[in-house]
C-alpha cells in the first residue's frame, strides 16, 4: 500500500504560522511525509527572501518532514504567473513526483488562493489530488475570484480559515459545497508566539505607541504613488489622537519610497517614528508588545489585532479606495468593505454607526452576489431583500449603481430610464442644471 504525502505550499509567514495552527489542531488527516513547499510570489524574488529564509520560520519548521522550493522547480517562470499547457501535465507531475522523491505516494494537496498561480497550477499538475484550501486573509469571506474548473472545485475538502469576523461564514468555495472550518485561536496565537520568539532583531517598541500597517495600494495598480497618502494620513490620525511615538510596518511588496516620506511628515509633527524593517507579520509585533492602536487601510491584521489579541483598531482610507477598486469583482472588495464597515474610522469624530452583526452576514451575501452573479445565482433572492432594506447614504457607497442597474437590482436606476446615462441630452441638462446651481450659490 502507497503512503500518503501532504504538500504544503506557502507564500506567507503569517500563511506557515496559520498552516503550523491547523497542524496542531488536528485539521488534517495523519500522513506518512508532510512536506512544506515555498513560493516567493513577491514581484521579484530574486530581491525578496522566500518564507523559510525569514526571522521566525526555525520553529515552525519541525511540522514538516521536508521544505522545498517551487521558484527552484518552475524557474525560469515566474510562480505567480506560470501555468502549465495541458499536455505538459503528465510529463510535469512525473518530473515532479522524482524532483520531490514522491514516487507512487497518494499526494495530498493543502493550496491558498486556489483561482490563482501557484496554487491552480498545483492543482493542476496533481490531477485528482484530495485539495484543502486555507486563508490568511479576510478575501474568505468573499466569493471565489473567478469560476474555477469542476475537475479542481469538487477535489476541495474543507477551507479553513481564522475567526476575523465572528459570526461570519466564508463564502469561498462554497458553490461546490466546502465546508469551512475554523483554526483554533489559541494554536494560530501559539504558533505566532513561537515565531516572535525566535526572531531577535525587531526593534522594542515604545510604549503608548500607535502602529501604523502599510499598504501596497500603488504597488497593486489601485492608486497611484501620487494618491496614495494614506500612510501620511496614518500618521497625522495617530498624533491627533495624542500618540507622539509612532511604529511603521512597511507593507513588504511595497515601494521604499513610503519610508523616507513618512519620516518627513513625522519630522514635521515632531513625532517619534520607528520603522520596522524586518520582514515579520504584524502579529509578530502584537506578540511582542501591546500596541495602544493599530492603525491600516484594510489589512487582515486589523483584524488579526482586534478578534485575536484585543487591540483597538482603526481604519483610513477605505471610501476612496472603494471608489478606485478595478473590477468591480476585485478580491479585495469585500475586505475593504468589512473593515469601511465594521472598524472605526480615524479620521472620523466617533459618531459613525457600526453595521449590525445580524447584517454584516447579509451584507457580504449581497456582495458575493453582485461579485459574482454567474457563480452564485441562488444568492439573488437574499440580494435583493437587503438592498431593498439597507440601500442608502450609510450604504451605497459598498456597492456601484451601474452594477446593480445591469443586474435589476434596488439601489439600480430603473429599468425604464436606465438610458438617461448614455443620453447625450440628458447629461447636457444634468450639466446646465449643475452650473446654474453654483452660479445660484455665488
Amino acid at each position: 500500500m502507497s503512503r500518503t504525502t501532504q504538500i504544503f505550499c506557502v507564500s506567507s509567514s503569517y500563511g506557515l504560522a496559520t498552516l503550523a495552527a491547523a497542524i496542531e489542531s488536528d485539521c488534517f488527516a495523519e500522513a506518512e511525509r508532510r512536506v512544506l513547499l515555498v513560493a516567493n510570489t513577491s514581484a521579484v524574488p530574486e530581491s525578496t527572501p522566500a518564507v523559510d529564509g525569514t526571522p521566525g520560520f526555525a520553529p515552525l519548521r519541525d511540522h514538516f518532514d521536508d521544505v522545498l522550493s517551487w521558484n527552484e522547480a518552475v524557474s525560469p517562470f515566474h510562480p505567480a504567473a506560470w501555468i502549465p499547457r495541458a499536455e505538459d501535465v503528465p510529463l510535469l507531475e512525473r518530473h515532479l513526483r522524482r524532483l520531490w522523491r514522491l514516487g507512487d505516494d497518494r499526494v495530498e494537496l493543502v493550496l491558498e488562493s486556489l483561482a490563482v498561480p501557484p496554487a491552480v497550477t498545483v492543482a493542476q499538475v496533481f490531477t485528482g489530488a484530495p485539495v484543502h484550501v486555507y486563508a490568511d486573509g479576510l478575501m474568505s469571506y468573499g466569493p471565489t475570484r473567478k469560476k474555477l474548473d469542476p475537475l479542481i472545485g469538487t477535489r476541495v475538502r474543507q477551507l479553513l480559515h481564522p475567526d476575523l469576523v465572528p459570526g461570519l461564514t466564508p463564502l469561498l468555495l462554497t458553490e461546490f459545497g466546502v465546508p469551512a472550518r475554523v483554526v483554533p485561536a489559541e494554536a494560530l496565537l501559539k504558533a505566532v508566539g513561537e515565531m516572535a520568539e525566535a526572531v531577535d532583531e525587531l526593534p522594542v517598541l515604545p510604549e503608548d505607541s500607535a502602529l501604523l500597517l502599510g499598504q501596497r495600494l500603488s504597488a497593486l495598480g489601485v492608486l497611484s504613488f501620487e494618491e496614495e497618502d494614506l500612510h501620511a494620513r496614518m500618521l497625522r490620525g495617530a498624533v491627533a489622537r495624542g500618540h507622539r511615538a509612532v511604529v511603521f510596518q512597511p507593507h513588504p511588496a511595497a515601494p521604499v519610497r513610503h519610508s523616507g516620506a513618512l519620516r518627513a511628515e513625522a519630522e514635521r509633527l515632531g513625532a517619534d517614528l520607528t520603522v520596522v524593517d524586518v520582514p515579520v507579520p504584524a502579529e509578530v509585533l502584537f506578540a511582542r508588545s501591546r500596541p495602544a492602536l493599530v492603525v491600516g487601510c484594510f489589512s487582515t491584521a486589523l483584524f488579526t489585532a482586534s478578534a485575536l489579541y484585543g487591540l483597538p483598531v482603526a481604519r483610513v482610507g477605505t471610501g476612496r479606495l472603494l471608489e478606485r477598486l478595478t473590477p468591480y469583482q476585485h478580491g479585495d472588495r469585500v475586505p475593504a468593505v468589512l473593515a469601511d464597515a465594521l472598524l472605526p474610522d480615524l479620521e472620523g469624530d466617533g459618531t459613525e454607526s457600526a453595521v449590525p452583526p445580524e447584517d454584516v452576514d447579509e451584507l457580504v451575501t449581497a456582495l458575493g452576489f453582485t461579485m459574482q452573479p454567474q457563480i452564485h445565482p441562488g444568492l439573488r433572492p437574499a440580494a435583493e431583500r437587503y438592498l431593498a432594506r439597507r440601500f442608502g447614504p450609510g450604504t451605497r457607497h459598498w456597492f456601484r449603481r451601474k452594477r446593480l442597474t445591469s443586474l435589476g437590482l434596488p439601489g439600480g436606476i430603473p429599468r425604464r430610464l436606465a438610458f438617461l446615462p448614455r443620453s447625450t441630452t440628458a447629461r447636457r441638462v444634468v450639466r446646465r442644471a449643475r452650473a446654474l446651481r453654483k452660479a445660484i450659490g455665488r
